[in-house]
């Protein structure tokens, strides 16, 4: 097993952690709270990641939603392996104006070319705000 197979093995979370979810996560405030095999969770701030009427914008959902879904089927694609999205899907049933949503990410169906993962974000009060589902294509590093 390689190093960075180790890693991963041992402590997904702090692989996550390190390799980090990009700027645009990075700026939008979303936090990695969980890192397993089975699934991720998340935190993001509403402050910050609204539209005009003040309230959480959609496309603040789908990155959430892109960003664990990508990062998810990346560690399910195994060492020398990476993901990219090729499609997303959002619904939006429930508008949040303050306070943070967690999203829980998890895997549908996983194959040696594609996995597919739905992810569930709920506000503080635990109403689902917004149902994503990315499916990514898993492939070889060169």
């Amino acid at each position: 097993m390689s190093e960075g197979a180790a890693e991963i093995e041992n402590s997904p979370l702090e692989w996550a952690r390190g390799r980090g979810l990009g700027a645009l996560a990075e700026k939008m405030g979303i936090e990695l709270v969980e890192f397993t095999a089975e699934r991720v969770v998340a935190t993001m701030p509403v402050l910050g990641n609204t539209q005009p009427l003040g309230l959480m914008h959609g496309g603040a959902y789908v990155v959430l939603g892109e960003s664990l879904g990508s990062m998810h089927a990346t560690l399910l694609a195994g060492p020398g392996r990476y993901a990219v999205g090729i499609d997303i899907n959002a619904t939006h049933t429930a508008s949040i104006t303050e306070g943070f949503v967690t999203g829980v990410c998890t895997p549908v169906h996983v194959s040696r070319s594609l996995a597919v993962h739905e992810i569930a974000i709920t506000d503080d009060r635990g109403r689902r705000n917004s149902t994503l589902r990315i499916t990514n294509m898993l492939r070889d590093a060169r």
